[in-house]
């Protein structure tokens, strides 16, 4: 039978340790083969072979969690929810060839021809869940000081207070009125301690917290005790308000999405909940509205703003047949769409669960750090131990004093800000590049990109537009306008992307095309016709010389456009050559400047590519990059894992099938999409907008990410560090123990927060 996968939103889940415990409550429930907790995400995602989640359900609620299966409508926390996911996710990337034609290829009008450029990528299914990760009615949903926590840090706060109070007037009753303001924070925490004990794990923070305030309270330090538990909860939900921020980051792109829509059926145009949509729908998208669904532009055109997804700052222009994005903004002209696919599987909810998967995975430093963690730990609860127990045995100490400096190295000792360190900032920095168009899947991606030492690019839709371009326009006879009219309106009806580009350029230059009588395509060879009383012919260079003479100078100039790597069409008109059209895919805009920054960084680059070589090399030439040229996919794959055996820490960076092997064995993987067009199911990572340059921000977002890391991991020891030995001299006592753990875990939280503002520095 194969694996399960079920998928929870967790509630009030705020730290590592909450993590920990619910991974190891989870992994004791039999069936259960793996489980993946995101404290950031606030879910958890398990493996299972028919194990029994209603009892999954109820160990994590035991622990003080609330629990609501994804897909499933919000319960009370605690609650087991009906719902269940039960299909693993069918990962189904859709990848595409497209490696342009160039130099001496000929140039064939075969109007039936099919463009193998895919655009679509298959969505990540898992059954019934809840993809578009509807957050509205869960139980950590409101206001921070509506939580469960802040209801009980205040009650509690307000009992010591009162308690204060009390004692100014009634000191007799000191020690008993505080153990009451105690119970009320305390008697929760050592529930959750005794519940987290019985699932497998004993040294919680819980457990330890329960252990000093029931010492401090043996010794007669009740009032210190109660303060201390306060100080707690009050950095407990400090921590919840810290996570919900870095959680709020990501959850926030799903209110791109507008609530509504404008549905168009029999004529009649009516408003109804964006949800309701179903894949072929027709909505009518007004100016300045945000686009309630992916789709494909029926009628209208215009531009459309589409940082929200991609980051891109130019509107991009929208005609009959282009595809929009859900949460895009619609510009100065109605737009009539049909959608392509579920609201719950539109391009921001894909966003947001990429990025959440993505969080739920462990980077190599993370595993480290919670390795060290299961010894840390118990070693605390030794040291603390022999603290307060050796110096009054062998050197007859005061109990008391020890004692006391024993508890507070048990609270000093917790390790929560050193777990939290790594997957805090791992979280953010998938957060931030999430929200600039950079998804990586994972903190290993994140980790292993900084130590990439060599970039190998694909060409066509990588390096290049993808799509060709006319370039140059030679006429022999007349003008170029008329040469460009001429062979333009042989083109015309032509769906092949050379006459596409003849086309795109005839109406960027506003020319009005001539009527054609006669026209077809001439046994694949070019197209002809008979426009404005002369018999034209529009071929490859060969095909023309089989048609008419080819002059000396006219063979010159062809192979000058062609050592550029251009492809010339030559157009005949009654036997004679009117003149030459050239084209070619031209590197995209930021293409150079892409590279410039990789070499600035030390990174070599590379381009592989299946073109041929005299093409290849004049794009290579000008960008400045090492081309190997006329590749098959394994040859791109051997190239990539020469280099890795060479020593190189190798990212692939492309946009097709035949990029697929390399990308595999490339130590990462990037795929180079547009909007939806987010390879993410064969490749480590992806670029939404499709900038060579972002490349460079990702290997430079991994390295700020891992400098915040070390950041944290000082911040949680070193305090710590400071902290233990000015106990042990008796300078400090249980107070400024506590906010050494809570004050680490705030800090160390708020430190990884700084990625979320990470800006691309080019």
């Amino acid at each position: 039978m194969s694996a399960l996968k079920t998928r929870y939103r967790i509630d009030g889940m705020d730290c590592a340790s909450c993590a920990s415990k619910i991974d190891t409550a989870v992994r004791r429930v039999k069936g259960v083969a793996e489980v993946s907790v995101s404290v950031t995400a606030g879910t958890m995602t398990i493996e299972h072979d028919g194990a029994d989640l209603a009892v999954l359900e109820k160990r994590v609620s035991g622990l003080g969690y609330g629990i609501v299966p994804l897909g499933a409508r919000a319960a009370p926390a605690g609650a087991s929810g009906a719902a269940h996911d039960h299909a693993a996710h069918e990962h189904a990337g859709h990848d595409h060839d497209h490696e342009s034609c160039g130099g001496d290829h000929d140039h064939h009008h075969d109007h039936g021809h099919e463009h193998p450029r895919a655009a679509a990528t298959a969505p990540v299914s898992s059954g019934g869940e809840d993809h578009a990760h509807s957050h509205a009615g869960l139980p950590g949903d409101g206001p921070w000081w509506t939580s469960g926590k802040a209801r009980l840090a205040l009650v509690c706060g307000a009992a010591l207070v009162a308690a204060y109070a009390i004692g100014h007037f009634f000191p007799v009753l000191d020690p008993w009125i505080f153990i009451a303001a105690l119970l009320i924070g305390l008697v929760p925490i050592a529930r959750r301690a005794v519940m987290a004990a019985l699932a497998g794990t004993p040294f919680s923070i819980e457990m330890l917290m329960t252990i000093a305030a029931v010492g401090a309270v043996i010794i007669g330090a009740s009032e210190e005790a109660a303060a201390v538990v306060f100080l707690f909860l009050v950095g407990e939900l400090l921590e919840g308000v810290a996570a919900g921020r870095a959680r709020d980051s990501i959850r926030s792109l799903t209110a791109l999405v507008p609530k509504t829509a404008r549905l168009i059926e029999n004529g009649t145009t009516r408003e109804v909940l964006a949800e309701s949509l179903t894949v072929g729908a027709v909505i009518l998208v007004r100016p300045g509205e945000r686009i309630p669904a992916d789709g494909e532009v029926l009628e209208g055109s215009g531009s459309v703003n589409e940082a929200p997804v991609t980051g891109e700052s130019v509107p991009v222009a929208k005609v009959k047949g282009d595809a929009v994005f859900a949460g895009t903004v619609n510009g100065e002209a109605a737009l009539t769409v049909r959608a392509t696919t579920e609201p719950s599987d539109n391009t921001i909810a894909r966003v947001v669960r990429l990025v959440e998967e993505a969080q739920e995975s462990k980077a190599p430093t993370e595993r480290f750090i919670d390795r060290f963690s299961r010894w840390y730990t118990p070693l605390v609860v030794v040291l603390a131990a022999l603290v307060a127990v050796l110096p009054p045995l062998v050197l007859n100490a005061s109990w008391e004093e020890w004692v006391y400096k024993g508890l507070a190295i048990l609270l000093i000792g917790c390790p929560c800000a050193l777990v939290i360190s790594t997957p805090a900032a791992i979280a953010a920095g998938l957060a931030s590049g999430a929200r600039r168009g950079l998804l990586i899947k994972g903190g290993t991606v994140l980790e292993t990109l900084r130590l990439v030492t060599l970039v190998a690019l694909d060409k066509t839709g990588t390096l290049t537009e993808g799509k060709p371009k006319v370039t140059d326009l030679v006429a022999f006879s007349g003008s170029e306008v008329d040469l460009l009219r001429r062979a333009a309106a042989l083109e015309a009806g032509s769906t092949h992307p050379l006459a596409n580009a003849i086309l795109a350029e005839a109406e960027a230059r506003g020319v009005v095309l001539p009527a054609v009588q006669d026209a077809g395509a001439s046994s694949g060879e070019g197209v002809g016709g008979l426009v404005e009383g002369a018999e034209l012919f529009l071929g490859s260079p060969r095909a023309a010389a089989t048609r008419g003479n080819l002059t000396e100078p006219q063979r010159v100039a062809i192979e000058r456009l062609n050592d550029d790597g251009k492809t010339v069409a030559v157009l005949l008109a009654d036997g004679r050559v009117e003149g030459l059209i050239a084209m070619r895919d031209e590197p995209r805009a930021d293409a150079a400047e892409g590279l410039a920054r990789l070499a600035q960084a030390g990174i070599r680059t590379l381009m592989l590519t299946g073109d041929n070589e005299r093409t290849a090399r004049a794009i290579g030439g000008n960008l400045g990059i090492e081309v190997r040229a006329g590749l098959m996919p394994a040859d791109k794959q051997r190239i990539i894992t020469e280099q890795k055996a060479a020593g190189a820490t190798v990212a692939k960076v492309g946009d097709g099938i035949n990029d697929a092997p390399a990308l595999a064995a490339a130590d990462v993987g990037i795929a180079m999409g547009g909007g939806t067009d987010v390879a993410l199911e064969t490749a480590d990572a992806a670029v939404l907008h499709g900038r060579v340059s972002d490349v460079a921000a990702m290997i430079d977002l991994s390295k700020a990410t891992m400098r915040n890391i070390h950041q944290n991991i000082t911040i949680a020891l070193g305090l710590k560090a400071v902290f233990l030995v000015t106990t042990i001299a008796g300078i400090t006592g249980l107070w400024p123990a506590i906010l050494a753990d809570t004050g680490a875990t705030v800090l160390v939280t708020a430190n990884a927060l700084r990625l979320l503002g990470q800006k691309d520095r080019g």
